[in-house]
C-alpha cells in the first residue's frame, strides 16, 4: 500500500488499534506489518490464514470494513492485494 507520506503514522496507528482483533479473528495464524526500506511510505500487511474460507470470513467482517474505510482514505496510489501459497518452506515448518 502506498500512503501519502504525511499519513504513514496515521496508518500505523490504525494498524496498532486493529492488530489484536485481527490476530484474534478465527483462522488467523499470523500477522506482520512490513515497510519498504527505501520508500517508508510503502507498507504491506502480511497475514497467514488457516484457509481461504477463514480469510474470506475476515474480508467480509465488520472489523475489516471499519479498518479498510479508515485506511483507504490515506492512500496516494491504488493498493494491490494478492494471496499466495507456500510451494517450498526452507524453515522446516
Amino acid at each position: 500500500m502506498t500512503f501519502r507520506p504525511d499519513c504513514v503514522a496515521d496508518f500505523i496507528q490504525i494498524f496498532d488499534g486493529s492488530k489484536d482483533k485481527i490476530r484474534a479473528f478465527p483462522g488467523c495464524c499470523g500477522l506482520k506489518l512490513l515497510q519498504t526500506s527505501d520508500k517508508p511510505h510503502q507498507l504491506s500487511t502480511y497475514s497467514l490464514w488457516e484457509s481461504e474460507e477463514a480469510l474470506n470470513a475476515y474480508r467480509h467482517s465488520p472489523l475489516f470494513a471499519a479498518t479498510w474505510a479508515k485506511t483507504k482514505a490515506l492512500f496516494s496510489d491504488k493498493p494491490i492485494a494478492f494471496s499466495t501459497s507456500v510451494i517450498r518452506d526452507l524453515n522446516g515448518n
